[in-house]
């Protein structure tokens, strides 16, 4: 599992070293494996500016560019000297203000854990010295139709770090043992620190988020739920949330998830794992207009039944396994994964946002027979907490207003 430090520093007051930190919480039984600093190779990547762009010589598709990074290059009489890179980027053209990765940055694109360290290289036979560097090259958007583009008035050598306001943000990497499903989340986390420093008289402050302005709606157009299982499904609760505006996330939400090394893809499913991150409850979102027969059915499947997962692949499911379904058939699988057909879009104008308790042992033998293990199928199969599921729903309905309009 993976913390934020900057996250819960959101929920309890900590110690402002992270190691301070991991060592307190080491003392609640829970073994710390690392700490790992997100963000310091901000301060090798710059603000810059095309100066000039020519054809690579054996490439038809690759450019050679000369680059201003001001102070960040000098030349031997300690002059500001372009640097000379190769980029492929479609958009990248003279007079672009850009963000440049220096020789020696480390990256880690699309917030995961595998870095990608910027080398003095030959490409083609052309010395490249640096990256002009896409969104998802440097782990703050989504976006790879090309370079990223800054206004015209950004100043070339200043650190990206400084430009775009970021911090350095530790994340603590723990082990979570089977009994302790509790703690896989940032609120967890917190309320088992809250605990420590409370039975050992340290003053500290412990807050959720407020999810009071949550009402609920008319009820008119609000999709019904029946559950033919409440064994496999004990409770099972459903917001409809119509005209709804799928697109980016903000960028403190993008930079929750990256941090944790989740990569966003729209402002719903964001938020819906924004929130099994907070406070640990899996949630699922469903296209509403996908809902065919206007009823969401609670079920098992039926023996040989088949469904399309958002992996695109074709699954048999067994009689065995949960399913939502709606009257044509399977959505999704219980607990699981998300099917193909039903999932939020770009399109998508009405959701449906799903806060639930499956049964473990169900999710457990789903899990292992479809050889899926997913973030909601490892909190379910270890038992998560039913009472929280009304708490998380409010928190996402909440979001989606405030993001999603």
């Amino acid at each position: 599992m993976r913390v934020s430090y900057d996250w819960l520093k959101t929920m309890i007051d900590i110690p402002e070293d992270p190691k301070t930190l991991s060592d307190e919480y080491i003392r609640t039984g829970t073994e710390v494996e690392a700490i790992d600093t997100v963000g310091e190779s901000f301060d090798h990547v710059v603000t810059a500016k095309v100066l000039t762009k020519t054809p690579h010589p054996d490439s038809d598709h690759m450019y050679v560019c000369s680059v201003d990074v001001g102070d960040k290059n000098l030349d031997a009489d300690g002059n500001p000297a372009p640097l000379q890179i190769v980029c492929g980027a479609p958009n990248c053209r003279a007079g672009l203000k850009v963000l440049c990765a220096t020789v020696g940055t480390v990256l880690y694109p699309g917030g995961g854990d595998e870095e990608f360290k910027i080398k003095r290289s030959k490409i083609r036979g052309v010395e490249s010295f640096g990256m002009i560097c896409a969104e998802d090259e440097l782990g703050i958007g989504n976006s790879h139709d090309g370079i990223k583009v800054l206004p015209a008035d950004a100043v070339s050598g200043t650190t990206a770090k400084e430009y775009l306001h970021l911090k350095s943000d530790a994340v603590i990497e723990y082990e979570i043992t089977a009994n302790r499903v509790d703690a896989a989340s940032h609120i967890g986390v917190a309320r088992d620190l809250y605990a420590y420093m409370q039975l050992n008289g340290i003053p500290c402050r412990f807050s959720y988020p407020d999810v009071s302005s949550f009402v609920e709606g008319s009820g008119e157009g609000a999709i019904p739920v029946e559950v033919k299982d409440t064994e496999g499904a004990p409770e099972y609760e459903g917001i409809t949330i119509r005209d709804v505006k799928v697109g980016p996330s903000p960028e403190w939400l993008q930079k929750k998830l990256f941090s944790i090394g989740l990569k966003p893809i729209n402002n719903i499913v964001d938020i819906s794992n924004f929130v099994l991150f907070e406070v640990g409850q899996p949630l699922h979102t469903f296209d509403a207009d996908q809902i065919s027969g206007g009823k969401v059915i609670v079920r098992r499947a039926e023996e040989g039944e088949k469904i399309v997962t958002l992996d695109g692949i074709e699954r048999t499911l067994h009689s065995f396994d949960m399913v939502i379904a709606n009257a044509e058939g399977p959505m999704c699988i219980a607990g699981v994964f998300g099917g193909e057909k039903s999932g939020v879009t770009e399109n998508t104008v009405n959701v449906f946002v799903e806060s639930a308790y499956f049964d473990p042992h169900s999710i457990r033998k789903t899990s292992k027979t479809q050889g899926l293990q997913t973030d909601a199928s490892f909190r379910y199969e270890r038992g998560a907490d039913p009472g929280i599921i009304p708490f998380a729903a409010k928190r996402a309905a909440l979001l989606i207003l405030e993001l999603a309009g």
